[in-house]
């Protein structure tokens, strides 16, 4: 038992430490995209234009996060969870790192944007990748009573790298402030990663194995394609899970994609508030953010993934239309009041995902479905939520259009987790993949049967 504690304990560690290394990466360019990239590399498009084609350069590497999971899915669920992460990490870590050497529009022109999207691109890949890989280390590790609070670790990689991310940009405002900022400053932060990816390699390489592939293995039941079972048998599974997620990330994606640092610090804005004191306090609500994802985690365990989240979305349709009132009061306090109370919703619909994720799922096809399914919501939710919030404040002058679209994204996810059951607790290894593959759809018992009789591709010949 102190043996299992210890490996657990260890998984916890390696798996925040690694997705706070990875969103560290992901979320220093989507806080740049609004208060750096939008003036050094889109700068002649003019003040409005520049600012909504930054923020479409971070939703276009959402467009690749769907290749990233169908290839870390696949090689996931045929290779094991830890040398997917081990890609994944070095891979984003390379790319923050060449965002900081790269030009300027005006040193080299119409070659500098081209190489920032190139680059981004490269994280959006291995963004889709990382989360499953992750999620799955901590959970399959966990015994199920503790599912929803050891899953919640490698979550609270988000808050971190948010936290880290904005606190980081923060100092280096005071260190270069002014002009001295948008000459060197911002780059320091991507310099940065090279040390992060470093430390995240050596902490991985270390990690054991999930014990459900360690068995799937042994017994040789690998699914030689794992994907197109996936989408042959869980398609409607993996479009509702998709849409659990999306209401959460179109919400967090106004601090983590950047719109409320842009909305806050622009000189032309309503508000026009100093780009360090809002870094501050997005960094201070990624504290808060990570307590409540952590509570989230816990607190499924004991009522069940299902009531939390139906629980969250109140909170987060309370944050959705608390957020822009206060902000826009032009007070430092009340925004971070306005932010804080954005993160427990954000927290309450987040903690538990990884748990409720691989509970949906078979576990031959469990990293395919977990990362399709992730990455699918990512788009629908948070890709160009910042685009869109920009341009809906253009056309309607006021943010109010905004706060009726993040609700409306909200009600659609409710609506989705209402028509799953609820399958906290349920055993994840391959003795129980009869049990896993029965349909957790309300209203569809065996949707998934096809899955276990045969006609999947399954490697059987170990159990022949």
């Amino acid at each position: 038992m102190a043996a299992q504690k210890h490996t657990q304990a260890r998984v916890a560690f390696a798996t925040v430490v690694g997705t706070s290394i990875e969103w560290y990466d992901y979320f220093l360019y989507a806080a740049a995209s609004g208060l750096i990239f939008n003036e050094l590399f889109f700068g002649p498009l003019g003040s409005t234009l520049s600012t909504m084609v930054a923020f479409a350069t971070v939703g276009i590497s959402f467009l690749f996060r769907p290749l990233g999971a169908f290839l870390a899915g696949h090689y996931g669920d045929k290779l094991g969870r830890r040398v997917v992460l081990i890609i994944t990490l070095i891979a984003m870590g390379a790319a923050t790192a060449l965002i900081g050497f790269l030009p300027t529009y005006e040193s080299a022109g119409a070659i500098a944007p081209i190489l920032l999207i190139v680059l981004r691109i490269i994280q959006g890949v291995s963004a889709g990748g990382e989360w499953g890989g992750a999620v799955l280390l901590a959970v399959e590790h966990a015994d199920e009573r503790s599912r929803g609070l050891r899953g919640s670790f490698p979550q609270i990689g988000v808050s971190i790298g948010l936290l880290l991310s904005s606190g980081v940009l923060a100092l280096m405002t005071s260190i270069a402030p002014g002009e001295a900022f948008l000459e060197w400053g911002w780059r320091v932060p991507f310099f940065l990663s090279i040390v992060l990816v470093f430390i995240g390699y050596w902490i991985r390489r270390g990690v054991e194995e999930s014990p459900v592939f360690h068995e799937i293995a042994e017994r040789k039941e690998q699914v030689t394609n794992p994907l197109g079972k996936l989408l042959r048998s869980h398609w409607l599974l993996v479009i509702l899970a998709s849409l659990v997620f999306m209401g959460n990330n179109a919400a967090g994606y106004m601090t983590t994609g950047g719109y409320i640092q842009n909305y806050a610090t622009d000189p032309a804005g309503p508000i026009g508030l100093e780009r360090g004191p809002v870094l501050w306090a997005v960094t201070a609500s990624a504290v808060s953010w990570l307590i409540f994802t952590i509570l989230a985690g816990a607190v499924s365990d004991r009522i069940g993934r299902k009531n939390s989240y139906l629980l969250g979305w109140v909170f987060l349709l309370i944050g959705v239309f608390s957020l822009f009132p206060l902000v826009n009061t032009g007070s430092l306090g009340l925004l971070l009041l306005g932010l804080i109370v954005l993160t427990v919703g954000l927290g309450f619909t987040y903690g538990q995902q990884p748990a409720m994720y691989a509970e949906l799922f078979p576990s031959s096809v469990r990293f395919s479905g977990v990362s399709v399914s992730y990455a699918i919501g990512s788009i629908l939710g948070g890709a160009f939520a910042p685009t869109i919030a920009k341009g809906l404040v253009s056309a309607t002058g006021t943010t109010a259009s905004v706060a009726v679209y993040l609700a409306i994204m909200v009600v659609l996810a409710l609506v989705a987790t209402l028509v799953l059951r609820d399958r906290t607790g349920i055993p994840l290894g391959p003795d129980h993949e009869d049990e896993q593959a029965v349909s957790p759809i309300i209203g569809i018992r065996s949707a998934a049967a096809a899955s276990v009789t045969g006609d999947d591709e399954t490697a059987t010949a170990g159990r022949r």
